[in-house]
């Protein structure tokens, strides 16, 4: 049985320069078995530069264990639009050795909880693929409701079958 983290040892920090190599370690290829695959150099250091420069429409994070001296996975939200409204839309990784634990649950939950302080949008989406059973678990557990199975452009230029779970943030 995995050993679940304690909650209270797990931050979520805004997206640093210095984060590009956990990009590199998430672009691993089963990391990336439910996204299309591993990325190129130049598109990974394009979605770093991303990252960075959210600025109002969104934030990434890099997740961090107090027990560790480095990040161990990434989430964050950003603006969307969804079948013609505007919305936030949720994604995450996890590393592999850090998987199953609860991590990205309560790293997901300190990101929801970040999106709703905007109060900027009514919901926040998840797409996660609907064969990745770890992924669309978080988001039954965290009260997302599924609305339903879908066709998700990602990467862009490819499609792939995901469900469509949707959170009414709690606006301020």
């Amino acid at each position: 049985m995995l050993e679940r983290i304690n909650k209270h040892i797990i931050q979520i920090r805004p997206w640093e320069d210095k984060n590009l190599d956990l990009l590199f370690q998430i672009n691993q290829p089963e990391m990336m078995e439910h996204l299309g695959g591993p990325e190129s150099k130049e598109q990974i250091l394009n979605r770093h530069n991303r990252y960075l420069n959210l600025s109002d429409k969104g934030c990434m994070f890099s997740i961090k264990l107090l027990s560790e001296y480095k990040p161990v996975g990434s989430v964050g939200f950003w603006e969307t639009v969804w079948n013609g409204e505007s919305v936030y839309e949720i994604g995450w990784s996890v590393l592999p050795n850090f998987q199953g634990k609860g991590i990205a649950t309560n790293a997901v939950s300190l990101a929801i909880n970040e999106a709703s302080v905007e109060n900027k949008y009514r919901y926040i989406h998840a797409f996660p693929s609907i064969d990745n059973p770890a992924s669309n678990a978080i988001c039954s557990k965290l009260n997302f409701s599924l609305i339903k199975e879908c066709e998700f452009e990602y990467p862009p230029g490819s499609y792939m079958r995901c469900n469509n779970w949707r959170l009414e943030l709690n606006r301020q």
